[in-house]
């Protein structure tokens, strides 16, 4: 046995990859943090840069909870207590009271009757799309939805799918009314918030629509959304795009490791329906659950948000991301205006994408550069993304550069 032939075909597929700047390279290491000083947030060292400190604008950390004192003393406490890792899957002897707990919070944070936690907001929507569609099932979706959604979907093996233009209404309703008496079921899946673009899927439409045609199907219209960027990001309170456009699916699937700072995902719905997913989806029976000191931090992060210290941390964001989407209009960028602190700076074009990532870098900012097949072609971008811990001399700085970037 050998990898001695296909070595040159895996060497040979990342140097095409480079050859069009489309590969995501080395990745930087963090070795470090540069607490907060005159006015300005921490600074993150990398291997290999010294003591150079970079503003880091290509974080999901929202609310800036991963640094946190609370959050920190409480997964510190809890490790002290329970030990670094769970030992074991969730159903012989890997739940602890901590996940419980998390699980609770989560459902009632989401005016839910129960939730399961699981590694990861991927794994979830991995694990919980295929139990939901059967072999009479319409799978829908938007065509810029995640790629967990994409994988999901091709996984579950629908009878059939279908793709609507991004946020096309009319197109949905077509898909509708054009697959009556071919399927049992539709499961409807989008992302909450759309996380290239930071706009979000106009859930009370899609919800409206569906319950038009949901007498037309034997098993129904089922609604799912990964609103992984919008809990803890959107909405007066950050219960995401539900609360924002006042609507609700019938589950909704998101994140503990972006606004709230910690690691993992979860699933909230009705009780019947967690229990069967309990029972059902492989990536949580087989796996590891997060630690129990990640449930606990990640529930000290949800009541945070569900505080009045919440509420004044996504204030401010708001704050930070209108003040830095105004900038890049004034300065003649082009951008999508909205209440997200996904800022995207459109590009449209490969190479002035890394050129302009390059030279942010060369001034110390850390930014991401989304090109194809990432996104489709012509909507090259890079993805700016404010936090709560930021300052508006952070953004100021930011600006500063972006005024003197020679196109």
């Amino acid at each position: 046995m050998s990898l001695r032939k296909i070595e040159g075909q895996c060497a040979k597929y990342v140097a095409e990859l480079q050859a069009k700047g489309t590969a995501k390279g080395q990745e930087k290491i963090i070795t470090g943090i540069k607490a907060a000083d005159a006015g300005f947030s921490e600074r993150y060292y990398l291997e290999g840069y010294g003591e150079r400190p970079f503003l880091r604008m290509n974080s999901n950390s929202y609310l800036g909870l991963s640094l946190h004192r609370q959050l920190i003393e409480t997964e510190a406490r809890t490790a002290e207590r329970f030990g670094t890792g769970p030992g074991a899957v969730r159903f012989i002897s890997g739940t602890y009271r901590p996940h419980v707990d998390l699980e609770q919070a989560l459902a009632s944070f989401h005016g839910r009757e129960a939730a399961m936690v699981m590694s990861a907001a991927y794994a979830t929507v991995i694990g919980v799309l295929p139990q939901l569609v059967t072999g009479s099932t319409l799978v829908v979706s938007d065509a810029l939805n995640h790629n967990s959604i994409i994988t999901a979907t091709r996984l579950s093996q629908p009878a059939t799918k279908a793709v609507y233009a991004h946020v096309d209404m009319k197109a949905l309703e077509k898909i509708l009314d054009a697959n009556k008496g071919q399927v049992k079921r539709v499961c409807v899946v989008t992302d909450g918030v759309f996380s290239m673009r930071g706009d979000h899927a106009p859930l009370h439409e899609i919800a409206a629509i569906c319950k038009q045609h949901e007498a037309d199907y034997e098993d129904g219209i089922i609604t799912i959304v990964d609103d992984s960027h919008g809990v803890g990001a959107l909405g007066r309170t950050g219960r995401g795009t539900e609360e924002y456009t006042h609507a609700q699916a019938d589950v909704l699937i998101a994140t503990l490791g972006k606004a709230l700072g910690v690691n993992g995902g979860y699933v909230v719905s009705s009780a019947p329906v967690i229990a069967y997913l309990r029972e059902t989806t492989p990536l949580y029976i087989y796996s590891n659950p997060i630690t129990p000191a990640e449930a606990a931090a990640a529930r000290k992060a949800l009541q945070i948000l569900d505080s009045a210290e919440g509420v004044e941390l996504l204030a401010h964001v708001r704050t930070l991301r209108k003040k830095l989407r105004t900038a890049l209009r004034d300065l003649g960028y082009e951008t999508l205006m909205g209440d997200h602190p996904i800022v995207p700076l459109l590009i449209r074009d490969t190479e002035k994408t890394a050129a302009l990532v390059e030279y942010l870098f060369e001034h110390n900012v850390l930014v991401t550069g989304l090109n194809y097949p990432v996104v489709p072609k012509g909507e090259e971008e890079i993805r700016l993304q404010v936090s709560a811990h930021q300052t508006e001399k952070d953004i100021d700085y930011l600006i500063e550069r972006l005024k003197n970037f020679d196109t």
